[in-house]
């Protein structure tokens, strides 16, 4: 038998090796100033430099001498709408937080003015968000009753905001931003459906006029403790929260239809504070059931250093609540839409003339506007990145930590829980046609003016028309679409989306967010991709792996592909397996353990980094060259042959075998 024709493959270079130091250098360069935030200061005289500096860290200094009176025109406009929607958003989402109505208000007056300073987008506007209140609630609920211990509950949110901040601010100071990435798309889509759909259950208390209620926030408790109390619903307050409900969900429905009119639902919880006061105050139905908020405390934020808990037993409870709520600020986002947009708008950014972009379709929860893909489900950094991209400017996202982490510093120091920048107003600010970040601080002088004027006109405001504003906004977080498209698209983001939500609406938020991120990181490390349906080369195994393979899953890919495929072989009765190619065309970096695991194994297409690790570890010599390829064709040529040759030769001495035994 002739062996098959065969040329020998040219020889991988190994790319010159780079001095340490330099590698070290040029890696903290890319992980931490990708960006180069630095390059503004290049050949410019130390004044210059320092004028720079000041600006980079104070933003509004940068703007403000440049500040025109049509740029305040549009600022004021949109600071008024968003204030519309701030101060009953504040209110309401404080209740879900268990804190007093006021801290809310409070919560919308000195963190927008913070950010107006030291924040780089000009559309992002402040507030509290819904899923950071429960879980400020279901965190620091466990430890101290909110009703039986109201003052230690309330410092102990104001210390958890304190540690929030502290860790924003130094994941932005250290350029350590990036870490917040390792929530995924589909963890984020099923832990904000999941943190919504529990919202929603716990706004029965509320609806049905309940006086006590579960402080467990899974669907068993909540079920429970709704049905165990028939005889206490009130049907008036059923009624009234129907109605309200109703109107907000039909006011969305406009501003869907006609996306000119998306004020109409922004003004809408305003709307429903105004008329349900009203209302109460002329038919007394508080004397019926209806519960309402009562007297809220005239004037402006007070000092509470004081009030931070350094000394109480329950700091590590505070400190871990203000890290995760930190985190979930920053990193609940998903700027990536998984569905076609249905709408398009006028609006045409600078960088694409002429072409029209689906900017509407990003107006969802308070907007009332057309939703796709997750996009209902941003907070913090990624809104004010989504809204830049529109008018085609630059934000640093860790100076954007820097200034969120600074502004909760401020915020717990003068009586306001965690804020960051939600979804909803921002879009309002962005319809609304604001220029500048002085919308924020439009926004806080007229909530500034609420509290030290109109802060009566609340006491009669019914805490049903709270719990409908809430229900309201939670609906547009409970993103079906988005899972039917995972589900489409990879069934393992399927499983972890469900997975996030299931841990949430039957355990808990913290269970449903480690329950998401621990499958999200074994997929990680086990991200294997083959083509099942290719051609078979018999005697030969080809494996494509699309993840770095260090010491975490170097023994996993040795038992799990090759043993396996030896069984597999050794079972069917087809050829041995005698050679493994491991495609590395997709493998960023290895270690000493993935090294040693490539001695078993033929490799095509190793990258840059890998080579060099393989050249400096004497793996190539000891080896040798021909067992690395530039292509995966060239290795499955080469073992062919090899696989022949050896048939060829064990036949040639199975024929002189025979020979001499004749």
């Amino acid at each position: 038998m002739g062996n098959p024709c065969y040329e020998c493959p040219l020889p991988i270079a190994i790319p010159p090796e780079k001095p340490f130091l330099e590698s070290v250098k040029l890696g903290i360069k890319e992980t931490l100033f990708p960006d180069d935030p630095f390059r503004q200061f290049k050949n410019q005289p130390a004044s210059r430099k320092f004028i720079l500096g000041i600006q980079y860290f104070v933003p509004i200094l940068e703007w403000a001498p440049r500040y025109t009176f049509e740029l305040f025109k549009a600022d004021l406009i949109a600071g008024i709408t968003i204030a519309s929607l701030a101060v009953p958003q504040g209110i309401s989402y404080a209740s879900l937080a268990s804190l007093p109505p006021i801290i809310g208000l409070y919560s919308s007056f000195v963190p927008p003015l913070v950010y107006a300073m030291l924040g780089s987008s000009k559309d992002l506007a402040v507030g509290t968000v819904a899923v950071a209140s429960l879980l400020i609630s279901s965190m620091l609920g466990k430890e101290v009753n909110p009703n039986e211990n109201a003052k230690l509950y309330v410092q102990l949110a104001f210390t958890a905001t304190f540690f929030s901040g502290v860790f924003q601010a130094a994941l932005g100071f250290l350029r350590l931003g990036f870490i917040v990435d390792f929530l995924s798309h589909a963890t984020i889509v099923g832990f904000m459906g999941g943190a919504a759909t529990v919202v929603c259950l716990q706004q029965l208390k509320g609806i049905l006029g309940l006086v006590h209620f579960s402080h467990g926030t899974d669907l068993v408790s909540v079920m429970r403790s709704v049905f165990s109390q028939t005889h206490q619903w009130r049907w008036e307050s059923g009624v009234l929260g129907c109605c309200f409900l109703f109107f907000l969900v039909l006011t969305r429905y406009v501003s869907k239809r006609k996306p000119c009119l998306f004020w109409i639902n922004a003004m809408a919880p305003l709307i429903c504070i105004i008329v349900g006061s009203v209302f109460v105050y002329l038919t007394h139905v508080e004397k019926h059931g209806v519960q309402v908020i009562g007297n809220l405390k005239k004037g402006l934020n007070p000092v509470s250093v004081s009030e931070l808990a350094f000394g109480s037993p329950y700091l590590g409870t505070a400190i871990k609540t203000g890290i995760i709520t930190g985190v979930i600020a920053l990193a609940v986002s998903s700027p990536t839409s998984l569905h076609p947009q249905k709408y398009t708008s006028n609006f045409t950014p600078s960088y694409a003339p002429g072409r029209k972009i689906p900017a509407l379709a990003y107006f969802g929860d308070q907007t009332g506007l057309v939703k796709t893909g997750s996009m209902d489900v941003q907070e913090g950094v990624a809104v004010g990145r989504s809204f830049a991209m529109f008018k085609n400017y630059h934000i640093d996202g860790n100076k954007e930590m820097i200034a969120f982490g600074m502004m909760n510093i401020a915020g717990s120091c003068t009586s306001c829980y965690l804020t960051t920048g939600p979804f909803s107003r921002t879009a309002v600010n962005f319809n609304a046609g604001c220029k500048t970040a002085g919308s924020n601080i439009v926004m806080a002088a007229a909530v500034m003016v609420t509290l030290l004027f109109l802060t009566p006109l609340f006491y009669y405001v019914p805490v049903v028309v709270l719990s409908s504003i809430i229900i309201a906004a939670m609906l547009g977080l409970i993103d079906y679409e988005a899972a039917i498209g995972l589900w489409k698209v990879d069934k393992c983001d399927f499983v972890v989306c469900m997975s996030a939500y299931i841990g949430v609406v039957f355990g808990s938020v913290e269970t449903g967010l480690i329950i998401a991120v621990a499958i999200s990181l074994l997929r990680m490390l086990l991200s294997i991709d083959q083509y099942p349906v290719a051609n078979n080369v018999p005697g030969v195994l080809i494996l494509q792996i699309d993840t770095p393979i260090y010491f975490a899953n170097a023994n996993y890919l040795r038992e799990r592909w090759i043993y396996e495929e030896e069984e597999k072989l050794k079972s069917t009765g087809g050829s041995s397996l005698q050679y493994v190619i491991l495609d590395l065309s997709a493998v960023g970096s290895t270690d000493t353990s993935g090294i040693s695991m490539f001695k078993e194994l033929v490799l095509a297409n190793p990258r840059s980094e890998v080579i060099k690790k393989l050249g400096k570890s004497k793996f190539i010599e000891s080896i040798g060259q021909e067992w690395i390829y530039l292509t995966v064709g060239e290795a499955v040529a080469a073992c062919n042959f090899k696989i022949h040759a050896s048939k060829s030769n064990n036949q040639v001495a199975d024929e002189l075998d025979a020979h001499n035994n004749v």
